[in-house]
């Protein structure tokens, strides 16, 4: 079993189904194969049993559909069977994509086991739940906490309560706000968060932009979780927060490529080869600004700084001038020390 959070990865995109398939097992696995083509990690669902986690008294967060009486009918209309679950975990391994779905209750902890989960992620509504996350700490799997509705002591707390090791745990900065404008993004709870827990750190996106994910990656974030949606759907309850399958691809490709800058630091105190040579070309030598005769003795107007480079530098110009010119030299020609007499 698996006990690094990122799953032998250096980094972990995940695409985030959670109810956008609205209990249609069929949109479910469209959703898994777009996400797929999109070059994703891993595919997350949510496991919600109405009768274990809800009562007909839940509010709406989102009255996207007159099909439900209330919210507690919603949440079963989005419940699958395990069958079906299973049928969603195996269309993940055959895209090589990670199966992966947040519980709500430890009825739902419980039948994703069954399924065969490898890897929880904590709603940012359930890290406050002692008893989900007690649950969850028994069952040695690694935990990403969502920290949307979370102070920095109470991740505190949770993170007591699923007692997981550093590369077993993962915190992300959410803002839980759908969609989330740019100022309550938080980037800078990423620093604050690696520093507090010595954890792997990353960011849940509700922009519905790929930008705050490539700062995050910029700023360390190892785990990017954002929803993704069909292109069609302009009316689910996270539509308005969450990417196409083409704007998922960009992400892919970005944070790979911010993740490689990253672990490929430059050292500044030295060029390499490629450099060096470069520098010839772009750089310049002290050459004869016209034709000068051998005897000539150099003033500073027979010089000129000129490209390539490579030969002697600015900084080289009084070493010459007073000097006599051993050869006769042509405009343009690079000069070099053995053309001047000794002094």
């Amino acid at each position: 079993m698996p006990q690094d959070v990122l799953l032998g990865r250096d980094h972990l995109v995940i695409a985030e189904i959670a109810q956008a398939h609205d209990g249609d097992i069929d949109a479910a696995h469209r959703l898994i194969a777009s996400a797929a083509a999109a070059g994703i990690h891993a595919v997350k669902f949510q496991t919600h049993l109405a009768a274990a986690e809800s009562t007909r008294r839940e509010p709406w967060r989102v009255r996207f559909s007159s099909r439900d009486a209330d919210r507690y009918s919603y949440w079963q209309r989005m419940e699958f069977t395990i069958a079906q679950w299973r049928e969603l975990k195996s269309h993940c391994e055959e895209v090589n994509v990670e199966f992966m779905s947040s519980p709500f209750s430890p009825q739902a902890i419980d039948l994703l086991m069954e399924v065969g989960v490898r890897l929880w992620k904590v709603a940012s509504g359930e890290v406050t739940n002692g008893e989900l996350l007690h649950r969850l700490s028994v069952t040695g799997l690694p935990v990403i906490l969502s920290s949307g509705l979370s102070t920095l002591s109470e991740l505190q707390s949770a993170v007591e309560i699923v007692g997981r090791e550093p590369s077993e745990l993962a915190i992300l900065q959410c803002a839980t706000q759908y969609p989330t404008p740019p100022e309550r993004i938080g980037l800078n709870v990423i620093e604050d968060i690696r520093r507090r827990f010595d954890c792997i750190v990353g960011i849940s996106d509700h922009t519905a932009t790929i930008f705050a994910s490539i700062a995050a990656a910029a700023l360390g974030a190892r785990v990017f979780e954002t929803h993704i949606r069909a292109d069609d759907d302009l009316a689910g309850p996270d539509a308005s927060s969450s990417l196409t399958q083409n704007q998922l691809t960009q992400l892919v490709a970005g944070v790979a490529f911010v993740r490689a800058a990253m672990m490929s630091p430059v050292d500044k105190h030295t060029l390499t080869s490629d450099q060096e040579q470069l520098r010839s070309i772009f750089g310049r030598s002290l050459v004869a600004a016209r034709h000068l005769k051998a005897g000539h003795i150099l003033r500073r107007d027979d010089i000129a700084y000129k490209k390539p480079g490579g030969g002697l530098r600015y900084e080289d110009l009084d070493e010459l001038q007073g000097r006599r010119l051993r050869r006769n030299l042509d405009s343009d020609e690079a000069l070099s020390r053995d053309d001047v007499e000794s002094q």
